[in-house]
């Protein structure tokens, strides 16, 4: 049963006949007749009585009218569901690691929330993997990653910023630097690691392996946080983004060493390429350009 279908008969019933339906709708005689005769193939009744120059509702006519007209002004009702750019509603999901979601997105979204107040905000805070996991699946509309740069055919990915890492130690730790002469000791060192599959905790275990470092004693946790609180402590030392340190290094509470290696990560966002781009998540995409450009 076709929409067309059910104006044409809608058009036959107001017109009074075929023929001033036709030219009402810009329709051959014959097209209105192959529509009705449609119709009342799928309903196995005539909807109409043609007697004479007379076109007359059938039984069936009469009791199929009210719904080809509640159907035609739902379709209209539903032409008119359409999102003002101008003003993005409906609901935004986000899924980003603890640190982006603690020191990257806070400015972005309570910007986004004052301008489109309308907009439901989730995040979600999420490992690299579970991150990508959630977008694959559909359950988030955007993610932010830090990540070295990769690419997959099924994501949009943009890179937004480099995030420099630090080695970070208790204020009145020996290490000042890392370098060929102080690499043995970091084997007396407790390491401090964020959850696996983590891109910077990789990038640290690499580091260790290819200069044949294996830490004798380690400490995993997911929270950022309570790392930094356990190397305030001198429970042992960590490789984090400076964007996550940099206020306990200025105050003191840290000492922090800047990372050389040239492999590095960076706080990049990702869509999936078939993900429908709402006036919301445009306007987000939009405003976080704006915020990066300051990072």
């Amino acid at each position: 049963m076709e929409l067309r279908h059910l104006k044409t008969f809608k058009a036959v019933v107001d017109a009074g006949g075929f023929r001033k339906a036709a030219e009402h709708l810009g329709y051959a005689q014959s097209t209105i007749t192959s529509h009705i005769q449609l119709l009342e193939e799928e309903l196995e009744s005539p909807l109409f009585d043609r007697l004479g120059k007379k076109t007359i509702l059938t039984e069936t006519g009469r009791r199929f009218l009210p719904y080809a007209i509640q159907f035609l002004k739902l379709y209209e009702k539903a032409k008119e569901i359409r999102e003002d750019d101008e003003c993005p509603t409906g609901t935004l999901t986000i899924a980003a690691p603890e640190s982006l979601t603690v020191y990257r997105l806070p400015p972005v979204i309570h910007e986004y929330k004052q301008r489109y107040p309308q907009v439901e905000m989730v995040l979600k805070p999420s490992p690299n993997r579970e991150a990508l996991s959630r977008l694959r699946t559909g359950e988030t509309d955007l993610v932010f990653l830090l990540e070295s740069e990769w690419k997959d055919p099924d994501l949009v990915i943009k890179k937004l910023v480099d995030e420099p890492m630090v080695l970070i130690t208790p204020p009145d730790h020996r290490f000042r630097e890392i370098s060929t002469s102080t690499l043995p000791a970091l084997v007396e060192e407790t390491f401090l690691y964020t959850e696996q599959g983590c891109s910077y905790r990789m990038l640290f275990e690499d580091y260790l392996q290819k200069n044949g470092i294996a830490p004798k004693t380690s400490v995993e946790s997911w929270s950022v946080e309570a790392i930094k609180q356990c190397v305030m402590c001198g429970l042992g030392i960590s490789l984090l983004p400076r964007i996550a340190v940099q206020s306990e290094i200025e105050e003191g509470k840290l000492a922090g060493i800047p990372w050389k290696e040239p492999h590095s990560v960076a706080t990049v966002m990702a869509y999936h390429k078939d993900k429908w781009l709402s006036p919301a998540l445009k306007a987000f995409l939009q405003m976080v350009n704006q915020h990066a450009i300051r990072w």
